[in-house]
Parts: structure tokens; sequence; C-alpha cells
């Protein structure tokens, strides 16, 4: 390994909890016509799949959830 470079465990960092999200009241912005769901559990935010809700789900902090929220009004994440 190259001098200065520190190697990291894979997710190091990752302070979130294991969500129970089974009760989870699952919202969709479209009326249920979307790709995405959102629920907010235990001052979290989880996001999933609406097509595949057994997949896993992505947690965000309320600052992370605004910083992604912020970012998807600008384009930041448009592909075309």
């Amino acid at each position: 390994m190259a001098e200065g470079i520190t190697r990291r465990p894979p997710f190091s960092g990752w302070d979130k909890p294991d969500l129970d999200l089974s009760n989870a009241n699952w919202r969709s912005s479209s009326g249920g016509r979307g790709d995405v769901q959102i629920a907010f559990v235990e001052g979290f935010i989880a996001m999933r799949n609406s097509g595949r809700p057994e997949s896993p789900s992505l947690i965000f902090t309320p600052d992370e959830w605004g910083a992604f929220v912020s970012g998807a009004r600008e384009g930041e994440f448009d592909l075309t």
C-alpha cells in the first residue's frame, strides 16, 4: 500500500441502526404510480423501490435526506 494512504474497513462510519421496516407507513409521491417510496421511522428516512419492496432500503439521516432532496431539486442527479 502506498505511503500516506489509510485503508478503511468497508462501510466505516455506518452509524445507522438496523431499523425494523415491517410496519413502516410507506408513501409514494405519485399516488402509488412511482418507482420510489419513503417512510419516516425512528427519526430516519427509509427509501425503497416500490416495484421490489423486498429489496434493501436506503436509510438517510434527516441531514442526509435534506441534502439529497436539495440536490434533486437542483438537478444534480439528472441523467440527461
